[in-house]
Formats: structure tokens, sequence, C-alpha cells
């Protein structure tokens, strides 16, 4: 530690700090641009001068180590005139724009300016202008306004993992831009918005709709992926204008994925469901809320009578709220079955006997960026989990070895120390050669039941590599993405992780899917722990009579939707709960307008088990009524008991009584290890993974990310050997059959793919009439 002097405040600083450290420790602030917590020095805008004692020249605090005994003047004379000096110069160029600015009311440089510029301007000659660059559909750019601070050019080199801006040019003539031709697509984009200190870069969306001053601010928490991400959503007229990040460094730092950002486009989408809707004669009709409940009410109980209660069925999607599926769970089973869940893309359902807990993470978000070994098991991770992936790259980049098992071979953008690109009908056996690996390398014995496999197996160069990566390191994990989820041996991929994370030692975790994928274990939305009844995918296959849907659309929500689509149409009644007009209106016979997340209060329990509530950001709009309050009125209706709640609250007590997790509550230990089979099947397996902007119905709706590159029409990639031995041409349009179901789609050659496969987005418009998003499938010249 070295003590040092500024303005007169004594701090001890530990050895490798700067002034701009030492003056936050006190809480001096000293004006700055270009310096961010979170980024690297640049040291560019030197608005940030000081005086140090004995030093020949202002000196940038930023980028100033300190030394013991040095005494630091901030707001001297001479300080101050520098820093009025730096004010000046910015100030040369710059537009006098602020009352069309975007960044009007929220401008360091507007603040800055009114402490240390003057009252005019001593520049005479004309103002450089700059040509506005064209990054997309999320940011909008002003370059002239620009100060050249390199915030942004920064964060794509440090944080996104990508070089998407760059600097030109010297003196007057420098220019940020992108590369020529080039958007920003970056899945963390919109951060460059925030960081920008000036209007040089502002939100498309919310271009020219609201002044920072007229809108209120509501916390709130991301309903999309499992990390739970803190939002500050800013209203205007009880409508959300813009969504930003809350800072918590435990979650999402200051940082938000684009999904999260601009999702709320979706809230106010022209498919918004506002009254409640009942199809009379084939035809819809709005009705008010009571006869739509009664209606639904007559007809559960008259299904019941006629075929037995298990013949209703629920299925969720676990972007819903604890309070609301806790209520759906509670009803079903209050009318006398247990059919109900929220794993609507599970297919392997084999493992539920043996759950000991809720599956979750198995360490704190905050603590994946200091692992120095990582296996992570069939994810688009960059698709799924945008804040996780630069966690982990963050980890990398500080010399943690990221090792794969995957499907697909996509560019994470960190290094990755081994990998094993494999076909999805080949993941156990890549697992169990890795387990195989690790115990020949730790002298450990593998588990009994899956010796006589294991004698079998012999574990490729790629799979050593990867067991001798984990058999080394202190801080690992072994991490089950989406796509293993979502996997046709699902239960043996999990089996296999934990042997593989008991042999070496590592911590085993799962990157949750959405906002309420542990919550919805809590909420005890899934037929297990003694809670006997059918899971998502038996419910489909062995059709009910009525099905109630919770925010589900199993069109883009199932695994199979083709499956889905049959076990509804066929179904006496279809009650759908959704904010949103859908597909519903051609299988459904109820509407229930329920709320977003931004129109009700709810908890969330994330993927590392942190359990955060929030309230309602606006009103409902419409008739449109919180899912919880409906489902309660249902409940009292059809006579049930235990449905007297009168608040969220009180229905979240009911949950969790003390507040939080019990510690037993999770838990991603299988009672019993059971691998069913390490063979390796000929056909040809399809990869369907959910594409980033088609995770849940508000994204869906989202125009802006919607125009976004990585929201395009999907397309069906192959290898180009495996389509040289059909005889199709990279580009062509093909028919993709699954089954009975086909869809016609230009197909693209991609040679990071394993052969036996081919990769097709599901839950997808456009792919919504295939099959299962692991299931056969096959190729022909259309």
């Amino acid at each position: 530690m070295l003590e040092i002097e500024i303005d007169g405040n004594k701090v001890a600083i530990p050895a490798g700090g700067t002034i701009m450290d030492a003056a936050a420790q006190v809480g001096i602030y000293i004006p700055h641009f270009c310096y961010h917590k979170k980024l690297s020095i640049a040291a560019n805008c030197r608005m940030c001068l000081v005086q140090v004692e004995k030093a020949a020249k202002p000196m940038p605090a930023c980028a100033t180590p300190i030394t013991d005994g040095m005494k630091v003047f901030t707001k001297s004379d001479y300080a101050v005139k520098a820093q009025k000096g730096v004010m000046e110069f910015l100030l040369i160029n710059h537009p006098l724009d602020c009352p069309i600015c975007d960044q009007g009311g929220e401008c360091s440089l507007q603040d800055l300016a009114v402490g240390y510029g003057g009252s005019s301007s001593r520049y005479q000659e004309v103002k450089r202008v700059v040509k506005d660059k064209d990054l997309g559909p999320l940011v909008a750019t002003d370059m002239t306004r620009c100060i050249h601070c390199t915030r942004c050019v920064r964060f794509g080199q440090e944080i996104a993992g990508i070089m998407e801006m760059g600097q030109v040019g010297r003196g007057e003539h420098s220019e940020i831009m992108p590369f020529i031709n080039k958007t920003i697509d970056s899945e963390l984009s919109g951060n460059i918005i925030d960081l920008c200190p000036v209007g040089a870069l502002t939100s498309k969306p919310f271009r020219y709709t609201a002044r920072s001053w007229e809108l209120s601010r509501r916390k709130s928490v991301s309903p999309h992926d499992g990390l739970g991400s803190n939002l500050a959503v800013n209203v205007k007229n009880n409508q959300v204008m813009r969504v930003l990040p809350l800072e918590n460094e435990a979650i999402n730092e200051c940082w938000l994925s684009d999904k999260d950002r601009f999702s709320y486009e979706g809230l106010n989408a022209e498919q918004r469901l506002t009254r409640p809707m009942v199809k009379q004669d084939g035809k819809w009709m709005e009705v008010d809320w009571q006869a739509a409940l009664e209606y639904v009410v007559n007809g559960l109980k008259q299904i019941r009578e006629l075929h037995g209660a298990d013949s209703i069925g629920a299925l969720a999607i676990p972007h819903q709220t604890l309070e609301e599926l806790y209520l759906l769970q509670k009803l079903v089973r209050g009318l006398g079955t247990g059919n109900v869940d929220a794993r609507l893309r599970q297919s392997d359902f084999s493992a539920d006997a043996a759950l000991t807990g809720a599956p979750w993470l198995g360490m704190p978000v905050a603590e994946i960026d200091k692992l120095d070994r990582v296996l992570l098991v069939g994810s688009t991770l960059r698709q799924d989990h945008p804040l996780l992936a630069h966690r982990l790259r963050q980890a990398v980049k500080h010399g943690a070895q990221l090792s794969l098992v995957n499907p697909v071979d996509d560019d994470l953008l960190m290094k990755v120390a081994n990998k094993s690109i494999v076909a999805p009908q080949a993941m156990v056996n890549a697992l169990m050669q890795i387990a195989v690996a690790l115990a020949s390398q730790t002298g450990k014995a593998l588990p009994s039941a899956i010796a006589a496999l294991a004698a079998e197996i012999k574990a490729g160069p790629e799979c050593e590599s990867i067991a001798g990566s984990l058999a080394s390191g202190e801080h690992k994990v072994v991490l089950l993405g989406n796509m293993a989820q979502h996997h046709p041996q699902y239960a043996d991929l999990h089996a296999l992780a934990q042997v593989i994370a008991d042999l070496s030692g590592a911590a085993f975790g799962f990157l949750g899917e959405a906002a309420n994928s542990v919550g919805a274990y809590i909420a005890g939305a899934v037929p297990r722990h003694g809670k006997t009844g059918l899971n998502a995918e038996a419910m489909l296959a062995m059709p009910r009579k009525a099905y109630l849907l919770l925010g589900a659309e199993p069109e883009l929500d199932s695994h199979n939707p083709a499956q889905a689509m049959r076990a509804l149409q066929n179904a006496d009644m279809v009650v759908a709960m959704s904010a949103y007009k859908h597909a519903a209106m051609d299988y459904a016979d109820v509407l229930l307008p329920i709320a977003p997340f931004t129109e009700t209060a709810g908890t969330f329990i994330s993927t590392e088990g942190r359990v955060q509530s929030f309230n309602g950001a606006v009103k409902p709009l419409g008739e449109t009524r919180p899912a919880w309050k409906v489902l309660r009125v249902l409940g009292t209706m059809l006579g049930l008991s235990g449905f007297d709640y009168d608040t969220a609250e009180a229905v979240r007590q009911s949950v969790l009584p003390n507040g939080d997790l019990p510690a037993s509550a999770l838990s991603n230990q299988l009672s019993a290890i059971k691998v069913s089979s390490v063979a390796v099947a000929e056909t040809v397996m399809r990869i369907g993974e959910v594409p980033m902007y088609q995770a849940d119905a508000i994204v869906r709706r989202a125009e802006s990310l919607q125009k976004t590159h990585n929201a395009e029409a999907p397309v069906a990639q192959a290898n180009s050997a495996m389509l040289a031995t059909l005889g199709i041409t990279s580009g062509s349009m093909v028919t993709v059959r699954q089954g009975e179901a086909k869809a016609v789609m230009r197909v693209q050659a991609n040679d990071a793919l394993p052969l036996n496969c081919v990769r097709v987005a599901a839950s997808h418009p456009h792919t919504a009439g295939l099959g299962a998003m692991m299931g056969e499938i096959s190729l022909e010249r259309a």
C-alpha cells in the first residue's frame, strides 16, 4: 500500500493504482471522458489533467501511477486552467445541436461544459463535419459530435471480443468508423450507446421519442436468459420507452445484451392481446372477463367429468414468474392431475426420477471470470447467454483454458484450447471418451454403472487433450448448455458430465435457458419429487383432451412443433393465456390476455439460484391482467382451496416462506448414474438451436432486433462433403424433411459442421412446421 495526499486528503492505495483510483476512493470527482472503470486506459481526452507536486506539467489522472508521498491537486488554479484548455479544444468542432440531440440531459460534455467551458468561443474558422455511418438497426450515429474518446473501440476489443469499430486519420481528420460497409453485429452492441459520453452514438429505436427528463425510471429484471440482468425501465405516459442496465457487479456488471436492451419494442407490438376472446362457431369474438373465465371453468369441469382429470394438461414457459408458475401447478393439481411442465424444449426426461434438486449454474455468476479450466458441452454460447459468454471471455483472457464438446464450431470470440466438434448423435460417446481419459490420467475409477460401456471406448486425441486440461488447474467447471439440455440423450449427457466433474474435481453446472428455468422447479411446475404426472413431451405425444397454455406458443417454444400442433388441433379445448395473438388463433378456444413482465409484479430465480423480485413498471395494457390474478380467480371459480391471495408477495411467501431458497433446493447431482448407450447412430441428425432473437414471445416481436443480421431467415447448413454425396450445390433450394413434416429453404455449405448432421434453426416461423429440434432429418433438391 502506498500513501498519497489528494486535495489535502491522505489515502492509502495499492501499488499500481492511479490518481483516478485514489480520487474515487475518497469521493473526489475528476472530470473525464475517455476513462471508464471497465475499459483499458487510453488517456486521449486529457480532460482529467491534474496538478502533481514537482511535476513539470499537468498529468492525466487516469494514466498516472501513484508513488509514495505523492501530492495531487485536482481543483487548483493550475489544474482547472489545464482542464478548461482541454474543454475549449473539445468544443472547437462540436456542433451546437444540444436541443435536438438525444443525449441532451444526460451528456457528459454538456455537464462538464457548464463547469469548464467558456461563455464564448475564440474559434472563428469553419467547423468540420463528419459523415454519419450506418451501424445497423440498433445504433444511430451523429459522428460530427464525436470527441474521439475511443470507448466504443475499446469496448469491442476488450468486452465484446470483436473489433467492429476503429479510428482512422490523424489530428482533426480523425474519425471513428466501422470497417468498410460493415454494420455492428455484436450481441452486446447496444452498450456503446451507454459508453458514448456525447451524442455521437444513440439508440436508433429510441431516437426522437422522448427526452431523458420526461422519463420515470423503474427497477426490473430481464425475463429472457437465465442470468437475470438488472434493468432500469424508462417509462413515459404509461409506455416503456427504453431499457438501460442497472449496475450490479454480481450479475450483469454495467452491461446489457441487445436482447435485454431492445426487446421492449415487443411490449407494444401490434399483436398485443388486450381483451379476452372466445371462439364461437369458428369465429373469434371479444368478451368480458367474466364470460371468458366462466367458459374456461365450465369447459374444464365438463372435460374432467367426461374423461377424468388426467385428460387435462398444462404447458408453460420458464419466462413466466415464480408466482404464475406456482399457481398454475396448484390449479392443475387441484383439478386432480399432475400434468404440468415448463420444459417445452426438453425431449429426454428419463433422469427426472434421479434428480436431487433444481439444476442450476453450480457456482455464483461473479466467480465465472475467475475460473482457469472450463468444459462447455452443447451450447451456442453467444446466442443463448451473451453476458455469461463475456465473463468466460474475460476468464480466457486471464489465462483460463476453455474446452468444447459441441455439434457446431461457432466463433466464440475467445481462444478455445481444445474442442471436439461432433454430430449430435456422437456427443454422448465423446463425453464417455473424456471420462475414460480422465480415469486413466487421474488414477480414479469410473462408476461401476458405466464401467461396462466404458470398456468399449478408446479416447481419441481431442478428448485426451480435454481430459488433460481438466485434470490440471484449480478453479474449474463443467457446464451443460441449452443444446445439451434439448438433446434426445440429455440424461446420458447429464450423467457423464457429473462423472467428468467428479473425476476432475470440477464444479458442475447448467446454463439456464430462461429467467425462471430454476424457478419452474422451485414452483413445482414440473412433475417430479413425488408429484406424479406427465412431462411436456408425454403430454404432446399422448394428446390430452384439454390444454392450459401459460405464455407458451408451442409452435415455436416446443421441442417438436409438428407433434405439438397435432395434439393441440385435436384437443377438445385449448385455453391460451398470452400477451399476444399468435398461432393459437388457429387451434385455441379461449384467449386470455395476460401481462408481460413490465406490467406485473413477480419473481425470477436466476440460473445461479438468485431470487429477484420486481414490480410492474407500467399499468396493464387495455384489459390485460397479471397471470397470477387470472389463475387465482380460475382456482376460486373451480372451487379449489388455497387461492385466496391478494398480492403477488403473498403468493411468493407460499413458495419461499423465508424469502430465499434453502440450500437443499439446488442440486445438479443425480442420485444414480446411468448411461443408456454410447453407440453412434449412422442416421443424419438435425442441429436445431434456438436463434438469439426467437427465444421468447417478447423478443420475437421486437421490430429492430428482427432487422439485425442475427435475425435473418434460417438456412439449412451441412458439410460440403455431405452435400456433394447428395448431389446438392451450396446456395440452391432444398426440401428439408422430418417424417411427414417438411420445409423448403436455401442450403449453405459449412465445413465447420461434422458429417451426418444438418443445421436448421428451430423456434422460427420458417421452420415451425418441422419436427424435433434434434431428430432425424433428410435433404433433397427442391
